[in-house]
């Protein structure tokens, strides 16, 4: 919940540099460098707000009681009350948004399997096999080196190392648990798409802004190279 409170707070901190008088904030005109600064710091900011699914009266309310706070005016509420209402509000919609993604990400791994003959193992990881690989494979403690091209179920990318064109290496012990799982299936030289339940993957926090709680996800990754933990630790330098 203290985590919550911050990234809250945060948002609204930075929606109070923004504040103004208008009741239609799209009638502001960005003139100065300043204006367009701190128009992209709240539109940003701002995104990590769409999952809340705010009404129109909603946002005019967050905006007077930005703009009052700027101005150090009065609060028109019992600010201790509400404090602790927010963090309510803010979870239970973020539970609902989480839900929903839950329900569709179900949805999607069922049809993964079913149109592309994708496996699923007993924790809920699907996977299907795009290029056969025919070198080591991976255990948990092992040095990976991948490209990977990751999208939410609707398409959208939210990390590519394709996209960057460098690939990346890191120890499998320490990232996601699908990943963890999913890349022990594979071996060097080969490429596999994986679908990753939310469970396997951000869970109902998710990774704001760009994945939401709830979220199911899906990886193109190719193996290059497998680095066994062993031989990592004989490569490093010894500490003087």
């Amino acid at each position: 919940m203290k985590k919550t409170w911050v990234y809250l707070s945060l948002i609204v901190s930075v929606l109070a540099l923004t504040a103004c008088n208008s009741n239609d904030p799209k009638k502001v005109k960005l003139e100065s460098e300043d204006d367009k600064t701190f128009y992209a710091m709240g539109y940003m900011l701002g995104g990590n707000l769409q999952r809340l699914t705010l009404s129109d009266k909603e946002l005019q309310a967050l905006y007077k009681g930005v703009a009052m706070a700027a101005k150090n005016e009065k609060a028109e509420v019992d600010m201790g009350t509400y404090q602790n209402r927010i963090q309510e509000v803010f979870k239970a919609r973020m539970d609902k948004v989480a839900a929903k993604e839950k329900e569709s990400g179900k949805a999607f791994i069922e049809k993964f399997i079913k149109d592309e003959g994708a496996t699923k193992t007993e924790s809920g990881l699907a996977y299907k096999v795009i290029k056969e690989g025919t070198g080591a494979t991976p255990t948990a403690e092992d040095i990976v080196e991948v490209h990977y091209h990751g999208t939410l179920a609707d398409g959208t990318v939210f990390d590519s190392s394709v996209e960057r064109g460098k690939t990346i290496s890191f120890p499998l012990n320490r990232v996601i648990k699908g990943w963890t799982e999913g890349l022990q299936t594979m071996k060097e030289g080969g490429k596999t798409k994986f679908v990753i339940p939310s469970d396997l993957a951000y869970g109902e926090a998710g990774a704001p802004p760009k994945i939401p709680g709830g979220a199911t996800l899906v990886f193109e990754v190719e193996l290059f190279k497998v680095t066994k933990a062993a031989d990592a630790n004989k490569a490093a330098p010894k500490k003087k």
